[in-house]
């Protein structure tokens, strides 16, 4: 796209803070769908390696709304990995992202094993603190969708809580506009280099919390983890960050989901944490997770 197309969309954007009228439109659109209801996302599959046009419209048009969909299989006994790249290019998902630890396809698959050197919590039973993944990514690599398998859950816990981040938004923008422009900053929010036995695994990364894309549509990049977070010191952004955290830690706003087998989430990266879990003797906790650099496509008529 030129460079004066990008710039357009930008502005022409609701989440552009100089849009007022775009925002205000936009805004009485969205409110009916700020918390859904596990029926309002949930999308039967009969087979996820071939879509019906109604399964693949229902899906999209979740994540068009609520930006996520939680799917349920109707053979649960489905368990090769060949499936989420399947779900993937259905929807314009392919280009993955090869994360550390991620399996030799760039899916990872997440269960508690044995880890030399940096402990990295996915794959450990604690409970993950909110975040949208990749927020520790490059700004030219920033994690767009994201398909999370569950081949069987955890004896106990593991619950995935899931939030929109269009609802914190809102929710800011309405408190106070200039806590988006503190968020839109490309200061904003710093992560420290991943260092590992003195060798430097990735750099610094520095960028905004809020991001439009070049079409226009809003992407958040954010940890509410209290260590190795920088935030830009100044009143807006630290009492933005404030109302973000009560936003997440009142439970009201968010959707719970402890995922069974066969079911998986199809979402643009929106925020979620896990709570810790058990496993059984027999019974362990696995999932496969694709983070893509592509946003779920849109249903198109």
């Amino acid at each position: 796209m030129p460079q004066l197309a990008k710039q357009t969309a930008i502005t022409d954007s609701p989440f552009y803070p100089g849009n007022k009228s775009a925002y205000k439109q936009w805004r009485e659109a969205k409110l009916r769908f700020l918390k859904p209801a596990m029926s309002d996302v949930l999308v039967r599959i009969t087979d996820p390696y071939r879509l019906s046009a109604e399964e693949n419209a229902a899906i999209a048009v979740c994540c068009e709304n609520y930006n996520m969909a939680v799917y349920q299989l109707g053979d649960t006994s489905v368990r090769d990995k060949s499936l989420v790249h399947a779900l993937g290019k259905q929807f314009a998902m392919e280009k993955l992202d090869a994360n550390l630890r991620s399996d030799e396809d760039s899916i990872s698959s997440l269960e508690v094993r044995e880890q030399n050197g940096n402990q990295y919590i996915p794959y450990t039973n604690k409970a993950l603190s909110w975040h949208t993944d990749g927020y520790y990514n490059p700004l030219d690599k920033q994690i767009f969708g994201i398909i999370m398998h569950c081949v069987s859950p955890a004896a106990a816990g593991g619950v995935n809580s899931l939030l929109n981040p269009e609802n914190i938004y809102i929710a800011l923008r309405d408190e106070n506009p200039a806590y988006i422009e503190a968020l839109m900053h490309p200061q904003a929010m710093t992560i420290p280099a991943n260092i590992d036995s003195g060798e430097v695994i990735r750099q610094a990364q520095t960028g905004p919390v809020f991001m439009i894309k070049p079409n226009g549509r809003l992407h958040m990049r954010f940890s509410a983890r209290k260590r190795n977070i920088r935030w830009r010191d100044t009143p807006d952004t630290q009492n933005a960050v404030a109302m973000i955290n009560d936003f997440l830690a009142d439970e009201s706003n968010v959707l719970q989901v402890k995922l069974e087998a066969g079911q998986g989430i199809i979402c643009n990266n929106v925020l979620h944490n896990r709570s810790g879990f058990t496993d059984g003797s027999i019974q362990k906790r696995l999932m496969y997770r694709a983070r893509y650099y592509d946003a779920v496509e849109s249903f198109k008529l």
